[in-house]
């Protein structure tokens, strides 16, 4: 634990098994971090600790809740999302790399599912065996040869990066579904802005809003042919949704209609939202519902949360759903380890982020290596996420592990393993004081035909727990403001 008092900020004691985002191995401050080290060591602890509660009750005020999972029980617990005053800062030529990386990496996904929905050939030539592929609850047949606009399936991702004991880069996993935590991105920034700007504007900090203008102009590009001033909605399951703060945070900031799936009818195979006045015709939908409740004349019919002929009018070409359905799998952990060789196989590059080493328990030898170090490994569902269906092999008990290799040995398609990394840490305050905790980067893109736009900075998550490494909102984590520095900066 690190004091905040006087005009001093003690570096830790000891160093850390651990890559620190503040302090290098020698305990240093970083170069990128001197003037917040400098500006928080002028605080006390009351004072620091006054400030991060006015922030905290600014996310109150203003709404910003995640549903938090609570045992066994559905419903969860809406609350606040712990927000950290230390923002994590990343240098320019740092961020140079994961911008180009995740470029790189949602280009090479793109192809895929361009690839697996239309001639397959990935599959063909024996890169991916074709059963992870057909035999993937995401994969939809009902999207086989079906055109999809600009040949985008890919509007909105969110990359998952962490980094090793010696400060390297891993993707740990792509969310390309329905990504979320756009919203905190731009919430973890004003209320920087409003309430640290001393701090805020000792740094020469990218801009984050020419991020909505690019997230509007990316879905207008998908609009049918003819189109000029496309009619866009955000398509949300409703207020009870955990995420339903964002759904309506992006529709007001980008000028979307925030609909309900009881909101729209299909009408001679074009989707029209109900207003008082009549129906207005819908050219795009931001679809922030999973595929299985999309249209309940395609997918579940007991679904109450989409639109009855929403894939007619889309295979008609009336309408534009964002991100595509059957974008799910190529976000499945265990397609996962094959990213870096699609990016090889589709755009012949190096890739330039690495995966986290991973195991596919579907693999014989890979299985067996795993189930005997069960306890170095974290072992992932294939099909979940949000930090569900894991074992963390080292914080795991015996009962435990021996559950999980029951569940491995009678489903291995169903599961992967990878070593457990060391996650880079970053203080947090802690009631005035700074303490060490886990930390994630997620990474957002926004893709069309004419090419991916990276958000500077993401939004990095924190495990508030201490020694705990999931960061997952629905779990219980918190977030930071991340600032990319320009590269006039020194």
């Amino acid at each position: 634990m690190e004091r905040i008092s006087g005009r001093t900020t003690a570096a830790p004691s000891t160093p850390s098994p651990y890559y620190d985002e503040m302090y290098d191995g020698d305990n240093r401050v970083r170069h990128h971090y001197g003037k917040v080290h400098e500006l928080l060591s002028r605080l006390t602890p009351e004072e620091i600790a006054a400030r991060q509660t006015r922030m905290n009750g600014r996310l109150l005020e203003e709404g910003i809740t995640f549903t938090l999972a609570q045992g066994d029980q559905p419903e969860g617990l809406e609350r606040t999302i712990p927000f950290d005053l230390v923002p994590r800062i990343i240098p320019a030529a740092e961020w140079e790399t994961i911008e180009q990386g995740t470029r790189q990496r949602v280009r090479a996904l793109n192809a895929f599912l361009r690839d697996v929905y239309q001639e397959q050939n990935i599959l063909k030539d024996g890169l991916i065996p074709r059963r992870m592929v057909a035999g993937n609850r995401y994969f939809r047949t009902e999207m086989m040869r079906l055109p999809v606009p600009g040949g985008t399936y890919i509007t909105a991702s969110g990359i998952d990066l962490i980094r090793d004991e010696k400060g390297g880069y891993y993707v740990l996993e792509d969310n390309l579904r329905s990504p979320s935590g756009f919203s905190y991105v731009f919430k973890s920034r004003s209320i920087m802005t409003h309430d640290f700007p001393e701090l805020l504007f000792r740094h020469s900090v990218r801009g984050i809003d020419p991020t909505l203008d690019a997230f509007r102009s990316k879905l207008r590009s998908l609009a049918p042919d003819g189109v000029r001033e496309p009619v866009i909605a955000l398509l949300t399951p409703g207020s009870y949704n955990s995420a339903y703060f964002e759904h309506a945070f992006l529709a007001q900031q980008m000028g979307l209609i925030l609909v309900e799936g009881r909101d729209l009818v299909c009408r001679d195979h074009k989707i029209y939202v109900r207003r008082l006045n009549g129906l207005k015709k819908i050219d795009v939908i931001y679809r922030r519902i999973d595929d299985d409740f999309l249209d309940p004349l395609a997918f579940r019919p007991d679904s109450l949360l989409g639109v009855p002929g929403l894939m007619n009018a889309y295979r008609f070409g009336n309408v534009a759903i964002a991100n595509a359905p059957g974008t799910g799998v190529a976000d499945d952990k265990a397609i996962y380890a094959f990213v870096p060789d699609m990016i090889r196989y589709y755009l012949n590059e190096t890739p330039i982020l690495n995966n986290v080493p991973t195991y596919l328990m579907s693999r014989t030898e890979e299985r067996e290596y795993a189930l005997a170090r069960l306890d170095e490994m974290v072992v992932k569902e294939t099909s979940l996420s949000g930090g569900y269906g894991m074992l963390i092999g080292p914080a795991s008990t015996e009962e435990e592990r021996q559950r999980f290799a029951a569940k491995i040995r009678e489903n291995p398609d169903n599961y992967i393993a990878q070593p457990t990394i060391k996650l880079s840490t970053s203080p947090v305050s802690l009631n005035g004081f700074l303490v060490s905790r886990h930390i994630d980067l997620r990474v957002f893109a926004l893709s069309d035909a004419r090419g991916v736009h990276v958000l500077p900075g993401g939004l990095t998550r924190v495990a508030m727990k201490e020694g705990s490494l999931v960061v997952n909102s629905s779990q219980g984590g918190g977030c930071k403001d991340t600032w990319v520095l320009n590269g006039t900066e020194r």
